[in-house]
């Protein structure tokens, strides 16, 4: 993993002579053109004295992705004329792939941050200036790495031959990343101007071009490096390789027809493939650990914006997004983070496309009956360390009749109990005989061999029994394949099977030496009573049961395992309507990127989030190769399967899987919203779409009234900001600006 920290103020710090770029920043920098960022340094000579500074200059090109200035999270800012807060590479490029889309709305009156969701900007919005100097700030920095390395100034500077067998790594990681910015302007801007190391230090106005020339420059950079990066999968976690460059020319030319007329998905197949088929990445088992803070460890991220709450602090990237999406009633502790701001949400359009009701797949749920009401005796032992008010393990009179029941599990051989009345060292009962009937203050009763064991007391005439339970089994023809044992989760207090569910009936049988004890739910309310007739079922699929049977009333519950575990959404306290956009109540919260770790630990820092930022990953290349294909016809089949590799993912299994004759755009276009939401592809889908503006597609407030309106077309590119138009007599204005 390249160091951020690296970049500290001793090192150089590129951008000293941004000429091409001069009139454009120069509200941006002071005499960007003569003085060093760092005050202490005066030249690049004499930076590269020192050999350590190549490498803090590309992770300076890496952090210039995620930090927004020099000492972090503020001061000393890359660029001016903005909150340095808001001028994060990630939060800018965030807010203008998601904030127009059905994805997300803000409620903060922040500048013109609203206009965003209302597809009104205009060539003056300071974000969309914002973005713009990013963009070329990240430009300008791997300009300055790539002039620094040429092979004319390594050798007057008599560079170590260590040194120099990693610079041609260096070099094909900083023309990466400035392909990336230059993508990334493409696909906001379309025509921008260009400038690369080839231009002349010093003042000039760069020349704008069209987005053909950006595509093709874009294009021939990343197939130039392609075999001079390193390989697949062998990079330092961070760091662009062989995946990265792959998968950017997937999305590349996924959005060819976009940006440049081209249809180029055959390619997008090509180079989506050669990261699937490379093996080097595989898709995370838990979805939701793609967005916490050890993420990290994650095999599916390929190319990721790194960050750490310590020694990567900035007010946007993940804390933006995290703490962005933290208000109402949601705890921000259980976010890992100190306090939320109460801005962003999702609109119901997005909601529309999970199924909610069964996100979580509970099909019927525990039902306590008249649990609480009921007499109880208590049964205080080893197996709970004598803890006389543990009503969990309480068995309980359910006909008040005198006769208690409940199922206890000794874990140990020669365990002892006692009975209790009440939820006290008191009126104990107790068998000091042995005889199987109970006496005041007796000695605690022994169960020579652990086990399960259906414990009956019978308070009328003082006696009890201890029937040896050997399995607790559920059986009936709603069960594929027949009766399943079910094992005991003492953790839990439960009994747990996993099954595959049909129609049918289903009961559950307690297996004992003595006869068994049949359950039956004739009635469907979760209810398991002695002797009464089977549960009659709906077909579920994969399917889990769990069972609460240490007192009366029995209960169970039924959950469906196949299910979209993608809808990671907070509802309580929250409207899914939105009437006021500045109200946080209203819209769902998304609870989907957090600061804690996948074991429930916080991240290293409640001000600042650890978690990084999976700009590319396996579960988008599957679903470019997959839309690719189908838009080429060439193999639906294969198209279909890769749909289904990452719903296999969220449905843990095949249930939520599609036939090949049931594929299509649209399906593929709302799979990229559940799979891929808030994490900025969203605005670039719905152009390639046509979407975007249209009129055929609507969400609330799209186009600034509650329910949606569309936009002109001439939305679907941002302005070049007016400042720089205004400064370069080289640049002409997107249409409709």
């Amino acid at each position: 993993m390249i160091n951020y920290t690296t970049v500290k103020k001793s090192s150089y710090l590129p951008s000293l002579v941004l000429g091409a770029l001069l009139l454009c920043l120069s509200s941006c920098f002071d005499d960007l053109n003569t003085v060093p960022l760092d005050d202490e340094l005066t030249t690049a000579e004499s930076v590269f004295d020192n050999e350590e500074a190549y490498l803090a200059v590309l992770a300076k090109c890496y952090a210039g992705l995620a930090v927004t200035g020099q000492t972090g999270p503020a001061g000393n800012g890359d660029i001016g004329g903005i909150d340095e807060g808001f001028s994060s590479y990630l939060r800018l490029y965030w807010q203008m792939q998601e904030l127009p889309t059905e994805e997300a709305i803000i409620g903060w009156n922040d500048q013109t941050i609203a206009d965003f969701h209302e597809l009104d900007w205009t060539s003056s919005d300071g974000f969309i200036a914002a973005m713009y100097y990013r963009i070329f700030y990240q430009v300008s920095v791997t300009n300055e790495l790539l002039r620094q390395t040429e092979s004319e100034l390594l050798d007057s500077r008599g560079v170590s031959a260590a040194t120099r067998a990693e610079i041609p790594s260096y070099r094909a990681e900083a023309r990466f990343l400035r392909a990336l910015s230059y993508y990334h302007a493409l696909d906001l801007f379309r025509n921008v101007p260009f400038v690369t190391e080839d231009d002349a230090v010093g003042a000039f106005f760069p020349e704008q071009r069209d987005a053909d020339f950006i595509f093709d420059f874009v294009e021939s950079e990343l197939l130039a490096i392609e075999n001079e990066i390193a390989p697949v999968g062998t990079s330092d976690y961070g760091r662009a390789d062989q995946g990265a460059v792959w998968t950017l020319l997937s999305q590349l030319y996924l959005n060819a027809e976009t940006h440049v007329g081209q249809d180029r998905y055959a390619d997008a197949v090509t180079y989506s493939e050669r990261v699937i088929e490379s093996g080097a990445y595989s898709l995370e088992d838990d979805y939701n650990h793609l967005f916490l803070a050890d993420n990290d460890q994650s095999a599916e991220i390929i190319f990721p914006i790194t960050f750490d709450g310590l020694s990567t602090r900035t007010w946007g990237g993940t804390t933006f997004i995290i703490r962005a999406s933290i208000g109402g009633v949601l705890n921000a502790e259980e976010f890992g983070v100190v306090n939320g701001w109460a801005g962003l949400r999702t609109t119901p359009q997005l909601i529309g496309k999970f199924d909610l009701e069964s996100a979580g797949g509970i099909v019927s749920d525990f039902n306590p009956g008249g649990t609480a009401g009921y007499k109880k005796l208590y049964v205080p032992g080893d197996y709970n360390d004598y803890t006389y008010d543990d009503v969990s393990t309480s068995i309980s009179s359910a006909a008040d009749d005198g006769i208690y029941e409940g199922i206890k599990v000794f874990p140990e051989d020669n365990s002892t109990f006692l009975i209790t009345r009440i939820p006290a060292n008191a009126l104990i009962l107790g068998d000091t005989d042995g005889d199987g009937i109970l006496e005041g203050n007796g000695d605690p009763i022994t169960v020579a061999e652990s086990g399960t064991y259906y414990l009956t007391v019978n308070l009328n005439d003082n006696s009890y029994t201890l029937q040896p339970i050997s399995s607790v089994d559920i059986e009936g023809s709603a069960i594929v394949g027949g009766n399943q044992q079910l094992e005991y989760r003492a953790d839990e207090g439960i009994w747990y099977a996993a099954f595959d569910g049909v129609a049918g009936d289903l009961s559950v049988r307690l297996r004992s030496d003595a006869g068994d004890i049949l359950l039956g739910d004739a009635d469907l309310d979760n209810i398991l009573s002695p002797g009464a007739a089977p549960a009659n079922l709906d077909a579920i699929g994969p399917a889990e049961i769990s069972l609460r049977l240490h007192q009366r009333d029995f209960t169970y519950r039924i959950g469906s395992t196949s299910f979209d575990r993608r809808a990671l959404f907070s509802t309580e306290g929250q409207s899914l309507e939105i009437a006021s956009i500045p109200e946080y109540s209203q819209g769902y919260a998304v609870s989907k990127f957090r600061n804690v770790k996948s074991d429930g630990s916080p991240g290293s820092n409640m001000e600042h989030a650890d978690t990084d930022f999976p700009l590319m990953r396996l579960g988008e290349v599957y679903l470019t190769a997959s839309e690719a294909l189908l838009r080429t016809g060439q193999d639906i089949g294969k198209a279909t399967d890769y749909f289904n590799a990452v719903r296999e993912r969220t449905y843990k299994g095949p249930g939520g899987n599609i036939r090949s004759d049931e594929l299509t755009l649209d399906l593929l276009l709302d799979e990229r919203a559940r799979e891929l939401y808030w994490e900025a592809y969203r605005r670039s889908d719905l152009i390639r779409y046509g979407l975007l503006t249209s009129s055929e597609y609507l969400w609330a407030w799209k186009g600034g009234v509650p329910e949606g309106q569309g936009a002109s077309d001439f939305r679907n590119v941002y302005p070049i900001p007016a400042a720089d138009i205004n400064a370069n007599p080289n640049l002409e204005q997107n249409d409709g600006y």
